[in-house]
């Protein structure tokens, strides 16, 4: 599983201050909630200093946010990917999105299986990078803040009552947390249909 796989690099990080933020930053592209349960429960056990583990998360989850920005210009850049969304279409599009990115991008990030193609499309049509990476810094900030912390609540327990085996249960809240985003995605998706 994924989780574990976080587990794993946090795991090999040691006490090395650079190779935690790159095992969290890396840790992120894998997946950010499994990421971000893993890390706080390492900083609740004291292995990784609270600062580092939310300032990796941080820039981790916005690097991937513009990475996403950035695959969808370079499609935007490539004959047969940019003909599937005709000029008519992407001019409307474009006309919409103009003075709504900052909100379009904050709300993705709060419901599940909306952010890939947000962010992709918003790249493909180029839209205001300065309001994309406003709106994908201060949603991280909030919603990674909140999971954080109560990862971090969640690893204490853990650890006061697992101590050894908190891993184990690190791993499960990881997955229930990566199961319930998907549960939620497939909610909007039906309520879109």
């Amino acid at each position: 599983m994924l989780a574990s796989s976080i587990a794993a690099l946090l795991s090999l990080a040691g006490q090395s201050c650079a190779w935690q933020i790159s095992a969290i930053i890396l840790g992120t592209f894998i997946l950010e909630d499994a990421a971000t349960v893993l890390a706080a429960t390492q900083a609740a056990a004291g292995a990784v200093p609270i600062g580092v583990a939310l300032g990796s998360l941080y820039a981790g989850i916005v690097l991937g946010d513009l990475g996403l920005y950035g695959l969808g210009y370079l499609s935007s850049r490539i004959g047969w990917l940019r003909r599937i969304l005709p000029p008519r279409r992407q001019d409307a599009v474009r006309a919409w999105l103009r003075g709504r990115v900052f909100r379009v991008v904050f709300v993705s990030r709060f419901l599940p299986g909306l952010r890939l193609p947000t962010y992709t499309t918003c790249g493909f049509l180029g839209a205001d990078l300065r309001q994309f990476i406003l709106a994908a810094v201060i949603a991280t900030t909030i919603w990674t803040s909140l999971l954080f912390v109560i990862s971090l609540w969640f690893g204490r327990v853990l650890l006061d009552h697992l101590g050894a085996w908190r891993w184990a249960g690190a791993i499960g809240f990881a997955a229930f947390v990566i199961i319930a985003g998907r549960l939620a995605a497939s909610g909007v998706r039906s309520a879109q249909r």
